[in-house]
């Protein structure tokens, strides 16, 4: 009989204008720009032991733009270029009217992601550059880190209420969550 996985924590992290530039619908390899902090800021939170998994809104497959082969092309070149760091990624291939349970704002691939792994949720974070991140992270009940790259400085001042951690970019955001475990 095989032991339970004991729960740890994650970083539930957003894709474009976080890890990478925000290409507007990304829909090859060829347009993927990494951010040069990506894989320091990602070594760092695995060296703490988090989880890192990455939590995308792609509605350019439910608008006809590109498919979800892309998609899993895309996301196998950035954890190739980021040395494996990221452990999973899910993605919600809806339209925002769709109104499913899986696009950011909405959990549903968070507990997915809870399910495959055993997440020690109450220590776990959401980073990323959109209102729908950190909106994701208040749903969950987990910590919020806002990224001012991307979108991130336009969006400061659309939430109605702050994310635990405002920080420039995800290298900062990274020192301070791994400050926090020391």
């Amino acid at each position: 009989m095989t032991e339970p996985l004991q729960p740890r924590p994650a970083i539930f992290i957003d894709r474009d204008g976080t890890i990478i530039h925000d290409a507007d619908y990304l829909s090859s390899v060829d347009e993927l720009e990494v951010f040069d902090f990506a894989r320091e800021a990602l070594s760092m939170l695995r060296e703490k032991g988090y989880l890192i998994i990455v939590i995308s809104n792609q509605s350019g497959i439910g608008r006809g733009m590109f498919d979800s082969a892309a998609v899993h092309a895309i996301h196998g070149e950035i954890n190739e270029r980021l040395g494996g760091l990221i452990d999973t990624f899910y993605f919600c291939p809806h339209l925002p009217d769709d109104r499913c349970e899986c696009r950011k704002p909405a959990i549903g691939l968070l507990r997915q992601a809870n399910d495959d792994f055993s997440i020690d949720i109450p220590n776990s974070w959401v980073i990323g550059d959109k209102r729908s991140d950190i909106e994701l992270g208040f749903n969950a009940g987990v910590a919020t880190a806002l990224v001012l790259t991307g979108y991130g400085e336009t969006e400061l001042a659309k939430l109605e209420r702050m994310p635990d951690l405002v920080a420039a970019d995800l290298l900062v955001a990274a020192r301070d969550i791994s400050s926090r475990n020391d």
